[in-house]
């Protein structure tokens, strides 16, 4: 496919920048929001049928004129279904420093570490054109935390090493005490970030560090729609995949085919693949949440249809066609315009249906983005 066929116009007032929340003005006109994440709206993708579904139904069956919520999705599923979830942990990875001698405010966006004797890490600058090999940064005014720039490795990225004589543990959570919530560009260019955004912008089930964008279907899910689940008999499978930037790179050919994603580590287990692979033995839905989970999935599923351990990386880019291994449902967010998370999900729920669902979302106001509205594509 073209990567032309992915455009469409998104008006920048349907781009989410908080979670689904409600808003109490108080008496001193102040204002306090108490965040719902599992309340954004629903959309049901019927990919066989080729039905889309955005209303509660009353008890003849017909439409209301109310949205469905994401609590709405439970009742397509029942015991002995399996969602599967990523369960990576996003760490603070924003941090702004000054540059020596100039005191120039520089972002430092961290990627990865690169080596934990050296504290060498790899990350991202901006504005990239003040930053060049030998330059020290300074995160605080009378603190330790300064870094070196050892290398240029891309326009934006630098190698750093962080001159910091501790333990590691230490270090890690002094670094991190200074880092905000990686939010995309698209919240952060327009509106300020907020202490609420440190935990709006982590899964409930987030366990193993390492990713620097949080897996954004899986913010929908609450404690309490975890706990329904239990009550329904729908068990919960985690993989982890740490979703790096490579999601939100600028696709630049108009042949997707020649496309390359960044690789991304990923770890499936063995008790995720025996709960999964019972499911799919049982004739039970298998439901991916999000786009990162199903990169997961269809990287370690085998020929024979069933889950297999992996502990490595990733550049899997999923774009239609393509044929699908293991998933019998999937839930996945609203995304920009070309973005691969939309071509994903185009290729799970087919491109003429889901470019249709999108649409339909643009023309009744569904929320696009990380903390935007929700589509679960069922296979009937």
């Amino acid at each position: 496919m073209k990567l032309s066929q992915f455009k469409f116009r998104l008006p920048e007032e349907l781009v989410a920048l908080e979670p689904s929340c409600r808003v109490f003005k108080n008496e001193d006109g102040t204002v306090d929001k108490i965040y719902h994440r599992d309340e954004c709206r629903l959309m049901l993708v019927h990919r066989k049928s080729e039905r889309i579904e955005m209303f509660q139904k009353d008890a003849k069956g017909n439409d209301t004129e109310h949205f469905l919520t994401f609590r709405d999705s439970l009742k397509y599923f029942g015991e002995g279904d399996v969602f599967v979830f990523n369960d990576t942990k996003v760490f603070p990875a924003r941090l702004y420093g000054t540059k020596e001698k100039t005191d120039a405010k520089i972002e430092v966006f961290l990627l990865r570490e690169l080596n934990e004797e050296l504290r060498l890490w790899d990350v991202l600058v901006e504005p990239a054109r003040k930053i060049r090999i030998g330059n020290k940064l300074f995160f605080e005014d009378d603190g330790p935390m300064v870094a070196e720039v050892i290398d240029n490795t891309t326009s934006r990225g630098r190698t750093l090493r962080f001159l910091y004589d501790c333990p590691h543990d230490e270090f890690k959570r002094e670094l991190f005490a200074l880092g905000e919530s990686p939010l995309p560009r698209y919240i952060v260019d327009n509106r300020p970030y907020t202490s609420d955004d440190i935990e709006n912008f982590q899964t409930i089930f987030a366990r193993n560090e390492g990713a620097v964008t949080a897996p954004a279907t899986g913010l929908h899910f609450s404690r309490e729609m975890m706990k329904m689940m239990e009550i329904r008999g729908i068990s919960p499978a985690f993989v982890t995949l740490h979703c790096g930037l490579g999601n939100f790179d600028p696709i630049e050919v108009e042949d997707l085919t020649k496309h390359k994603m960044s690789s991304e580590q990923m770890v499936v287990s063995q008790e995720a693949c025996n709960l999964v692979n019972r499911a799919k033995a049982d004739g039970k839905n298998v439901c991916i949440v999000g786009t990162s989970t199903m990169r997961a999935t269809e990287t370690a599923v085998g020929t024979d249809g069933l889950l297999k351990e992996y502990d490595g990386w990733t550049n899997k880019f999923i774009f239609p066609p393509y044929e699908f291994g293991l998933a019998t449902a999937m839930m996945a967010n609203f995304y920009h315009p070309e973005s691969p998370m939309m071509m994903s999900t185009a290729a799970f729920g087919g491109y003429d249906l889901v470019y249709e669902a999108y649409n339909q979302a643009v023309k009744n106001g569904y929320k696009f983005g990380c903390y935007g509205d929700c589509m679960l594509i069922l296979d009937d």
